[in-house]
């Protein structure tokens, strides 16, 4: 039998082997534990998964804008995500959320899972600066707009059953648990990609009615947000998201215009 050289790797059982994200080795640990009447060395020779975080987490963390380095001791430091400045708040704790849990959940089985609660630092207050950078102005004064009298702090939004919270989630909570690093359609029905006109009318999505099957979509601009009265839902999606563009379709397009209340 021929091996391939490239999905191949002979080492030492000590010496971690790069799979599926995971780095797997043989554990070498003397020490003894006791078990029942006895003391064992429990944890010797245990094959143990490990989160290779420079290689996986820290990538995510710089690829996504959610994290610099600093020049003077080279540590990491969370910075604001311009590319979220445009969404609403819920949107923007969502799609933290999302990212978070979906990493938390796959690395569930890895020994040093106590050592996401870093990456959990670091992703909440990327959030908090990205929703203080939107407001203009600072974490603390974020926190106590949003603070729920418990110490912490979530963003409120309503639904049928009434008012709920989002939560900033835990990376405890996360593991064991089938979450996945899919953006949750709460998070889509406003807006998808913000970055150019042109490719959220390719998402064919209405910002407004959230509707993906009509035959036209269309743009929608204004001169000034600041004009904007928030008594119609299309107002309130601008002047949520701080944008004098939205994307609708052709039946909500109509309904503007004509001053129904869509």
């Amino acid at each position: 039998m021929e091996l391939s050289q490239e999905k191949t790797l002979i080492t030492h059982s000590n010496t971690p082997a790069r799979f599926l994200g995971y780095d797997v080795r043989v554990r070498r640990d003397q020490q003894i534990k006791p078990k029942g009447k006895f003391k064992t060395r429990s944890m010797n020779n245990k094959v143990e998964l490990n989160i290779p975080f420079k290689d996986k987490i820290e990538k995510f963390l710089f690829s996504n804008n959610i994290v610099e380095q600093r020049k003077d001791n080279g540590t990491l430091e969370p910075t604001k995500r311009p590319q979220l400045l445009n969404r609403t708040d819920l949107e923007i704790v969502s799609i933290y959320n999302a990212e978070l849990r979906g990493i938390c959940n796959y690395y569930g089985l890895a020994s040093n899972f106590n050592k996401l609660i870093y990456f959990n630092y670091l992703m909440e207050y990327s959030c908090l600066k990205t929703l203080a950078d939107k407001h203009r102005s600072k974490i603390s004064k974020v926190r106590n707009m949003y603070k729920d009298g418990s110490g912490k702090w979530a963003v409120p939004y309503e639904t049928k059953k009434g008012m709920k919270r989002m939560y900033f989630a835990s990376y405890a909570d996360c593991k064991g648990k089938r979450f996945t690093d899919i953006i949750p359609q709460l998070a889509k029905n406003h807006s998808h990609d913000v970055t150019t006109m042109e490719s959220r009318l390719k998402a064919k999505i209405c910002e407004v009615c959230g509707c993906t099957d009509s035959e036209r979509y269309e743009i929608h601009h204004v001169n000034k947000v600041k004009n904007l009265k928030g008594k119609t839902k299309w107002e309130q999606v601008m002047i949520a998201k701080r944008r004098k563009t939205i994307v609708v379709c052709h039946n909500c397009h109509m309904a503007i215009h004509h001053g129904e209340k869509k």
